[in-house]
């Protein structure tokens, strides 16, 4: 019986309780996202090139 109960609750809290977004916010966060992922990804690609090119002069003074 305390599993039906739960069921029963849950389901009563998500229909009731839980405000939705619709679906042009959830279109414009799914962008914010998207955006802000090809930014970060942008900064690693970036920060990792110079990386590269700091470790290459280093071992290429070493040699």
């Amino acid at each position: 019986m305390k599993i039906i109960n739960y069921i029963k609750e849950s389901y009563s809290e998500l229909v009731q309780k839980v405000s939705w977004p619709s679906r042009a916010e959830l279109t414009n966060s799914a962008v914010i996202v998207l955006i802000a992922s090809i930014i970060l990804a942008l900064l690693v690609w970036v920060m990792d090139l110079g990386f590269e090119k700091i470790m290459t002069i280093i071992y290429d003074s070493l040699s």
